[in-house]
């Protein structure tokens, strides 16, 4: 149990790691909801090809938005890309990497969807069986055209195929369901080996890259993560310091009744001093909050007296967002 508890703390601690994490269970749950999903062909010639398009890729569109949804990374990125300036330059190195970060971890349980529907291939069979040519596996000069529409609408069901057509062209049914079944493993396999190539050429030629600005880039995205953070845990204390003071503020016109009715009740609410450096109004907390997303601080921990002395310098954006 304790190695669970530590687990959870760590993936509370590393935004990283839990954005790996969400990502691994939105994979899963592809694959779940996948396997529990009952695929019903409609079987008609128009529709067999909308029907199997539209569950091949449909979900993988929504599975990708979701992905994206959930990276906390996606809303950073966002903010950094639309933000003022200010005092603080843009790195466009850094939204580069964020950018890719995001779409890595979101494509994940989309291209999973994508490869187990290709493998198990009722998608493929049910969208494309009008397009194949039964003359290829049997002769079928002497049926009309209509006929050959409906067998080859029906190949997914083969329930429904009428009793005229049943046994003439059992075995072009067969056929043409053992063609596309097999092409759509065949894609299958072959997209999940050409990603285990791209992402194993990916890591052996990673050293050969530009491996400065890939860990100078790593740095401040982790860097703005842990501001973003520490910057709403502070809004939040300072939010609940304000709500407090505001609070005992308005009971301490009725001070005098509390002390009647309840007897230390003033004591209380008057031992705890807040400091809420300055800030004495909603007007004050306003133009903080705007100051701090058009004009951020400058990456710099020097002493206020010696950063208005000394301009920023802003030549080295590897270093300054």
């Amino acid at each position: 149990m304790d190695r669970f508890v530590n687990i959870f703390r760590h993936f509370q601690t590393n935004s990283e790691s839990m954005m790996n994490g969400i990502c691994g269970i939105l994979a899963v749950a592809s694959i779940w909801i996948y396997s529990s999903f009952q695929f019903i062909c409609p079987c008609l010639p128009i529709y067999n090809t909308v029907y199997g398009v539209g569950v091949m890729f449909l979900p993988p569109i929504i599975l990708f938005l979701c992905g994206i949804i959930v990276n906390k990374h996606s809303f950073l990125m966002m903010e950094e890309w639309q933000r003022p300036e200010g005092r603080r330059a843009k790195d466009a190195s850094l939204l580069h990497y964020m950018f890719f970060a995001v779409v890595q971890r979101a494509v994940i349980a989309p291209i999973i969807w994508l490869i187990v529907a290709l493998l198990d291939g009722k998608c493929v069979v049910c969208a494309f069986s009008t397009l194949v040519d039964p003359s290829r596996f049997t002769n079928t000069s002497g049926d009309p055209g209509g006929d050959l529409l409906t067998l080859l609408s029906k190949v997914p069901c083969k329930d429904l195929i009428p009793d005229h057509l049943q046994h003439n062209h059992a075995f072009a049914r067969k056929a043409v369901h053992r063609y596309l079944r097999s092409v759509s493993q065949a894609l299958g396999w072959t997209i999940l080996l050409l990603l285990i190539l791209a992402a194993f050429l990916a890591r052996c030629l990673k050293p050969c890259s530009k491996h400065v600005t890939f860990l100078q880039s790593k740095y401040w995205s982790n860097y703005i993560d842990i501001e973003q953070t520490i910057f709403e845990a502070t809004c939040h204390e300072h939010a609940q310091g304000f709500a407090r003071h505001c609070v005992r503020h308005f009971f301490h016109s009725v001070q005098a009744e509390l002390e009647t009715y309840c007897p230390g009740a003033a004591a209380l609410m008057g031992a705890e001093s807040d400091h809420l450096h300055g800030i004495t109004n909603k007007e004050q907390l306003n133009n903080l909050l705007m100051k701090w997303f058009n004009a951020k601080p400058s990456l710099n921990i020097s002493p206020i007296s010696q950063q208005q002395h000394t301009p920023p310098l802003n030549t080295n954006k590897q270093t300054v967002l």
